[in-house]
């Protein structure tokens, strides 16, 4: 490779790696084991370089060079290293060196990262298969990796291996279909999420459905110095590892990511109460279902559970209890109860939140009536993985000082590109949303400032068509040229029949 390695580079590499597991293992599964050898390369680079630094430095004192070691970001031996790996890529355990060199670098970096690697097993044979065709795959994705620099000098800014990471995360995102869609925020959605929020020096930032943590890692990169405290949570034990690997290699080591349940047992609190948060992002998973079934209790399968809000201890389900079989709303007042007195936060729902009645209806009521909804965004259909339906934003602030409501329609052709398998928003678009929500503006056919009269008439149906009118008037149409057109065609048919009869009486027919 050449002395700086580029970004292509690194991602044409990992994309090449996935084709040693792409058709003999689901790809929802194999992109956790490519993501963590990409992780344990890094660090293996890093170290490495650091050794041949202090070597240097220390002029081969190793008591002073072990020294220096142990006060880098995370601490590796020979036998945790890529190299050791590779070194032994032909061995009949190699799957099992693997998990041990991983057990070893938790064990080394308990207070990083204890945990991490507990869903990953590289010895797994309902993965990879027998031994054989375990031991082929391993031998293959070693070598791949090998074929990658990513020493910091090489690299150069830290950003292009987390970069890397997000590349991966997005492109097994698109290549799993629903189940990659899962854990992933196509990267302009985040993008969009974290203008709207606006985070601030020192503000608390949350996502109560972090998945792999690329939506909280758009809203650190909103503040120039990142100075902003992390926090998420994660119900998918794979996809919480690839969130503290995710934070790790973007350079955030302070990031409290837990995992858990965030409905039944959320796992941030101050005092045994919710936290506050200044800054709250999500993308919630869309209409989960059985969403309450972690307050049934132990052992309780019975499908007829019915949620009750006295169920929870945190109290988020006074306003309503939301239908067993959508949990929208459920996350929404999660969200809302964890918002602290001047906080902002902005998720992104199915439409159906919009207009469902029933309890749903209800629940809306009092987040209108509270005055916490600040502005209802309406997206481009076919923007998320898994899902064509076309998703909303809502804003809500604490301390609103407005009483009404702006309502936006992105969702027009002109507001987005048109892609193959996935439509993607552009700059422009995202700049002519947050331009609009900041100014608080009506435009005709875009957007549309909603008093709370208005809201009310609606029946606090929130439906974005009932305020914002893109309804295209056609041209009148001209009934004296259409009549004299149907003429012309009646012609030319008969014209035509008398032709066809012509030759068919020449062919004695």
């Amino acid at each position: 490779m050449s002395e700086q390695v580029t970004q292509q580079q690194i991602n044409q590499v990992l994309w090449e790696a996935a084709d040693t597991f792409r058709g003999k293992i689901d790809s929802s599964t194999y992109k956790d084991y490519i993501l963590t050898m990409l992780f344990i390369k890094y660090l293996s680079d890093a170290y490495k370089e650091h050794l041949e630094e202090y070597t240097k430095r220390y002029e081969g004192d190793e008591q002073r060079i072990k020294r220096a070691l142990s006060r880098e970001r995370f601490v590796l031996d020979e036998h945790s290293t890529f190299d050791y790996l590779y070194s032994n890529r032909n061995d009949a355990e190699i799957g099992q060196i693997i998990n041990k060199a991983l057990e070893h670098l938790e064990d080394e970096n308990t207070a990083k990262l204890r945990g991490v690697f507990r869903n990953i097993d590289f010895n797994s044979e309902a993965t990879f298969g027998k031994t054989k065709e375990r031991n082929a795959m391993l031998r293959a994705l070693l070598e791949d990796f090998n074929k990658l620099t990513l020493k910091p000098s090489v690299v150069g800014n830290e950003d292009v291996i987390g970069d890397a990471y997000q590349f991966m995360i997005e492109r097994f995102a698109s290549d799993a279909g629903k189940k990659g869609g899962e854990f992933y925020t196509p990267t302009m959605a985040s993008e969009l999420l974290a203008r709207l929020v606006k985070p601030q020096e020192n503000d608390r930032i949350y996502d109560p459905t972090c998945g792999s943590g690329s939506l909280l890692i758009k809203v650190a990169n909103q503040v120039p110095n990142k100075k902003v405290a992390i926090y998420g949570q994660e119900r998918n034990g794979a996809t919480h590892s690839l969130a503290l690997m995710n934070m790790y290699l973007h350079g955030i080591d302070d990031a409290k990511i837990e995992w858990g349940d965030t409905l039944a047992n959320p796992l941030h609190l101050e005092d045994g109460k919710l936290m506050k948060f200044q800054a709250i992002v999500a993308n919630p998973p869309f209409s989960l279902d059985k969403w309450a079934m972690g307050f049934a209790g132990e052992g309780n399968t019975d499908s007829k559970f019915k949620m009750e809000a006295s169920l929870d201890p945190h109290r988020r389900f006074e306003w309503g209890v939301p239908p067993t079989s959508r949990g929208d709303l459920a996350f929404v007042q999660h969200m809302l109860y964890s918002l602290a007195e001047n906080g902002r936060m902005a998720t992104i729902l199915p439409h159906g939140v919009l207009f469902r009645g029933s309890s749903e209806a209800k629940i809306r009521k009092q987040i209108i009536d509270m005055n916490l909804l600040d502005a209802v965004i309406g997206l481009p259909e076919g923007l998320f993985y898994g899902t064509s339906i076309p998703a909303c934003i809502l804003v809500m602030k604490r301390d609103r000082k407005r009483k009404d409501v702006l309502f936006i329609d992105a969702s027009g052709e002109e507001h987005y590109e048109k892609g193959k398998n996935q439509n993607k928003l552009r700059e422009q678009d995202l700049v002519k949303i947050v331009e609009t929500y900041e100014n608080y503006k009506a435009e005709d056919k875009y957007s549309y400032v909603a008093t709370l009269e208005e809201i009310k008439e609606n029946d606090y149906n929130l439906n974005i068509p009932r305020y914002v009118d893109t309804f295209e008037e056609e041209e009148p149409v001209d009934m004296a040229q259409v009549k004299e057109n149907i003429q012309n065609i009646k012609q030319e048919l008969t014209e035509v029949e008398e032709q066809m009869e012509k030759y068919l009486q020449e062919l004695g027919l």
